[in-house]
């Protein structure tokens, strides 16, 4: 579930609501799984309640070929990003 996770706000940068529903995945086990995510700096958060959106983290960025490695050998799938709306 978090290389799944990852691998989407790798895409582009969501907050929890628009995770559950585009990993068809219920809220609750999405919230558990950004936690554990921002508790092991991970992730970052911007914003407060609902509406914060979740971001790779700065100390992980500079890693991003090599964690792209890690988890397309996890996933098994390409990691291809989103758009960004304008």
């Amino acid at each position: 579930m978090r290389v799944r996770l990852l691998k989407t706000i790798i895409a582009g940068p969501l907050n929890a609501s628009q995770l559950a529903k585009e990993l068809g995945v219920d809220y609750t086990t999405i919230r558990h799984h950004l936690d554990v995510l921002i508790k092991n700096g991970v992730l970052e958060v911007v914003g407060d309640k609902y509406g914060a959106v979740f971001y790779l983290s700065k100390r992980i960025a500079p890693d991003m070929p090599f964690l792209e490695e890690i988890l397309d050998e996890k996933g098994k799938t390409q990691i291809t990003r989103r758009e960004e709306k304008k």
